[in-house]
Formats: C-alpha cells, sequence, structure tokens
C-alpha cells in the first residue's frame, strides 16, 4: 500500500513518507542530470555533476512535497482529515480521509496542486534568468526545476482521473450531474482512456528509438490506466452499499480475555475457529481488539509470555461504525484504514464487527439479485 513507507516528519500535523520506490526514481533521476550536466558543462567534472544531480534531486521532491501539501492543506482548511503524504515512484499522493461533500471544494482541492507547480516553475525560471554567468551551477539547477515543475503543472492537469485534471473534470461533471459516483465512473473512462494513449504513445516513441523515454511514458499511462479503473471499481461498490446499513452485515465477535496469552489465543481460538479478530472483554466491559495482524507481529518464541492486553487495541482507539451506519461508510474505513475489519460500537461497546469478507459476501449477492 502506499501509506507504507518511511516516516520522515510531520509538515502542519501532516505524516510525511517516502515509499520504498522513492529511492527507486531519486537515484535514476541523479544518474539522468549527472549525464546531462556533463552533457552541457563538460568543464565541472564528475564530482560536480553527480553534486548538482543530488541537489536538482532533492528540491525535485521538495517540489513534488509542496505540490501535494497544497492539496492537503486546502483539504484540511473544508474541514477533510489528511492523514499523510507519500512520495513514490510515479510522484506523490496525499491520502485525504473521505470525499470532498461538494463539488466546489473538489475542484478547489484538484486546482491548488498544479498552480503550486505553476509558481515554481515560474520561481525557478526567474532565478535562472536572473542569475550571474559566474552561477553557472545555479543556473542550471534553477533551469531543470523550472521546465520540470512547469511540465508536471501540465501533465496534472490532463483530464485523467485520478490526475488534478481527472479531479477537475469529476467537479464540473459532479456540479453538472449532482452525482458524484456517476462523474466518477466519467472521470475514470476518460482516466483509462488517457492511459491506454499514453502507452500507445509509449510504445510509438520506443520504436522510434527512444526506448527509455518510450517505457517511461508507457509505464505513467499503465499506472493511470489501472488507476482509474480501480476508482471505478470503488465508485461501483460505494453506489452498491448506499442505502444499505451495517446490521445487515454484521457478524459476532467471539470474546477472550485480556490475561491470555498470544500461545493460547492462537491454539484454542485462532487455529480452531479460522477467525482473525477477537474483542477484548474483562468483567463484561469491552477493553480492546485484538486481530492476526497483531498477533504475527509476536515472535513464536514469545507468544507463551506476551498477553493480548499488551498488543490489542485499547478501545478508545478504535474507529468504529454503528449498526444504522451505512455500509459504504464501513467500506471507506476498510479502505483508507487498510484494515480487514472494522468494529461496530454503541455507546462505546463492540456488539459486533465488519469485515471485508463481508462486504465482499454482501455485494456478491447484492449482484446477483439486480442481475
Amino acid at each position: 500500500m502506499l501509506k507504507d513507507g518511511i516516516p520522515v516528519g510531520r509538515i502542519f500535523g501532516i505524516s510525511v513518507r517516502l515509499h520504498y520506490s522513492w529511492f527507486i526514481i531519486f537515484a535514476l533521476v541523479i544518474w539522468s542530470l549527472a549525464a546531462d550536466y556533463l552533457a552541457v558543462y563538460p568543464e565541472w567534472g564528475l564530482v560536480t555533476a553527480v553534486a548538482a544531480g543530488v541537489i536538482t534531486s532533492l528540491l525535485f521532491f521538495v517540489s513534488l512535497l509542496a505540490h501535494e501539501l497544497t492539496h492537503s492543506l486546502v483539504a484540511q482548511r473544508h474541514g477533510i482529515p489528511v492523514k499523510s503524504i507519500t512520495l513514490f515512484l510515479f510522484g506523490g499522493v496525499s491520502q485525504i480521509s473521505e470525499e470532498p461533500h461538494e463539488a466546489r471544494t473538489e475542484f478547489l482541492i484538484a486546482i491548488v496542486g498544479p498552480l503550486m507547480s505553476l509558481f515554481l516553475g515560474i520561481v525557478f525560471w526567474s532565478l535562472w534568468f536572473f542569475l550571474p554567468p559566474a552561477l553557472d551551477i545555479l543556473a542550471a539547477i534553477s533551469f531543470w526545476l523550472g521546465w520540470i515543475n512547469l511540465a508536471l503543472a501540465a501533465f496534472n492537469m490532463v483530464p485523467g482521473f485520478p490526475l488534478d485534471g481527472g479531479r477537475v473534470l469529476r467537479a464540473a461533471i459532479w456540479w453538472r450531474t449532482r452525482d458524484l459516483n456517476r462523474a466518477t465512473r466519467i472521470a475514470s473512462y476518460v482516466g483509462r482512456g488517457v492511459g491506454y494513449l499514453m502507452m500507445a504513445g509509449g510504445a510509438w516513441i520506443g520504436f522510434h528509438g527512444d526506448w527509455s523515454g518510450g517505457l517511461w511514458l508507457a509505464l505513467i499511462g499503465w499506472y493511470l490506466a489501472v488507476t482509474a479503473a480501480g476508482s471505478n471499481r470503488y465508485s461501483a461498490m460505494q453506489q452498491a452499499l448506499e442505502g444499505h446499513s451495517v446490521s445487515e452485515v454484521i457478524s459476532d465477535c467471539v470474546a477472550v480475555s485480556p490475561d491470555l496469552s498470544i500461545e493460547r489465543l492462537v491454539d484454542e481460538y485462532i487455529v480452531p475457529t479460522g477467525r482473525r479478530c477477537f474483542i477484548v472483554v474483562r468483567e463484561g466491559i469491552t477493553v480492546g481488539l485484538v486481530s492476526l495482524q497483531e498477533v504475527k507481529g509476536v515472535l513464536r518464541d514469545m507468544r507463551a509470555r506476551i498477553l493480548v492486553s499488551q498488543i490489542m487495541k485499547p478501545v478508545d482507539k478504535l474507529k468504529g461504525v454503528s449498526p444504522a451506519d451505512d455500509l459504504a461508510t464501513a467500506m471507506n474505513i476498510l479502505t483508507q484504514e487498510n484494515l480487514s475489519h472494522v468494529p461496530v460500537m454503541v455507546d462505546d461497546r463492540m456488539v459486533g464487527m465488519v469485515t471485508r469478507e463481508d462486504l465482499a459476501a454482501y455485494l456478491k449477492q447484492h449482484g446477483r439479485k439486480g442481475a
């Protein structure tokens, strides 16, 4: 998942992470820049060219972070929580916890990213224009950062969801139709089409000699097409679940004691029942939740000495739903938090569970009935 990665700090309360694929593109950008700089400025030497490449790469990723940060800050300003920003192979992504509630908000969140890239492009090109010839290293760095930020602004305005331009398109369709799901489907179809065109364009460029450029364009097109298709499926599932309450699919919970060892939990509960999560109860009061995910984090030779209370999620830390909540709400929590289950709560008391399997079974049954 893109929310996984290495945390590098927080900005305005938003966690910033580097996905492992970031290091691949970071190294490739340094290598490519060093080769370009040496071609244009052979007098620099290898060390200077590589140093300039490192500085340029770091400032490029700072530019990407600024692009994503503007999305996140506008979302926060409109009351939409933002969990993290992750920089990865194809750029950056802001993990916004919920969809905007109106088309205007969607438009504002989407448009500020390209505007920030446009602003940075103008700033860097202005530096390049006014810097004296003696500062040729700074001028070269500024020139590259200027055009890459302008290219980033232009590319992100391509009307292919989930690019910013695709989100602007979705906002316009949403405003016109008053139907977010329909707007998402249309924008996703456009995004898939743009992705396929980019893949075809990449293949054409590759067959005409520029294999690296063609491959890169094809990979971006593939990512766009796959992401747009996923967004379309997600929208379809949301629409199928809307209007149906959590109470329709709620699963019962098996209670365990917080004083139970992890070894006994595995041997007496997980293996015999095949269940993946359990509510933790002390004297009739729900105190937490323990799942297979937490159990897997305990070494086998430590399981006899570690208790459930030591690895459970306390009840006050759980993000749950009520029986009356919409099933689409439960799916959003499962997806955005990367969970296999979400507890069903009534007055701080856990009364059941909704799992990914529950939703999949419901969707399958619902689809058959609708056929």
